[in-house]
């Protein structure tokens, strides 16, 4: 597994472990070995997942955009070629992309190829592209388009949780941005399933089936800690301290899980309240 310790790829590990799988991490040491080292690494794996990219919550500099992108496209595509090498192929390959493909306008399903243009969209394109490659060596290949994963103990919400408990929380901008979500424990059982069920191949939205917006977020963080949620932070603000990132927070897409809905997948949290309440009630 590449990006094993972040915060989804240590929920994961936490979880195989309790069934008795053994992870191999991935990390940037197993990365900077030569080919035939690296694919030693994985020989004879049941699976490989990759999670491997740099955060995008940070100021892009031009600079920056380049570790974005080589830390998703150029590690799948060393993934790629150690897959390509091994004498036994493992029976799933798991990628990851993110619904930052598509645009900010509509709903947007998987049927869905009218993807964004701007520098996210591209490199999600690229880094769908790259994972892919591994359907053409016989490897079933799953590639999930993430939404914004919640848990406590990471991601976003971690971050947002301060300002909410101090009671100076709000919505970002106009707040009507969409919201497209999931929680870590659906995510979990979305990766166990489609290892584990070979029927799964292609691409899968991983969001909870009800989008939301940001004041639906707000709303619910506020509801569940006792919190107002007066405080708002205006749009030139965030553009001001992240410049081109500030479009994560004050844009957003509105994505169903339709694939996933239709293969029988069903959601534990499908509601951002409950959702939040959940996670508020059993941190970390």
């Amino acid at each position: 597994m590449s990006g094993a310790g972040g915060f989804i790829g240590s929920h994961l590990a936490n979880a195989f472990s309790e069934k008795g799988w053994r992870t191999v991490a991935l990390g940037r040491n197993q990365f900077a070995l030569d080919d035939q080292a690296f694919a030693a690494m994985i020989e004879g794996a049941d699976a490989v997942i990759n999670l491997a990219g740099a955060s995008i919550a940070a100021r892009w500099t031009e600079e920056y955009k380049k570790i974005i992108s080589s830390s998703r496209i150029e590690t799948t595509e060393k993934l790629f070629r150690a897959l390509k090498q091994l004498r036994k192929k493992p029976r799933v390959f798991v990628s990851t992309s993110a619904i930052g493909i598509y645009g900010t306008k509509g709903v947007y399903t998987e049927n869905d190829t009218n993807y964004a243009t701007g520098f996210l969209g591209k490199v999600a394109v690229e880094w769908e592209q790259a994972a892919m490659r591994a359907r053409d060596i016989g490897i079933r290949t799953v590639v999930f388009r993430l939404g914004v994963v919640l848990g406590m103990d990471g991601g976003a919400l971690q971050k947002m949780l301060m300002p909410f408990k101090m009671g100076v929380g709000g919505v970002v901008g106009s707040g009507n941005q969409s919201f497209s979500w999931v929680h870590i424990e659906d995510l979990v059982r979305a990766y166990f399933t489609v290892i584990e069920e070979k029927r799964y191949e292609g691409i899968y939205n991983l969001t909870a089936p009800n989008p939301t917006t940001n004041k639906g977020l707000t709303d619910a963080l506020g509801n569940a800690l006792g919190k107002p949620t007066f405080m708002r932070v205006p749009a030139f603000v965030l553009r001001l301290q992240l410049g081109e990132a500030a479009n994560l927070l004050l844009e957003g897409q509105s994505v169903l899980p339709k694939r996933l809905l239709e293969s029988g997948f069903t959601f534990t949290f499908s509601d951002i309240r409950e959702a939040i309440a959940n996670l508020v009630r059993t941190p970390g």
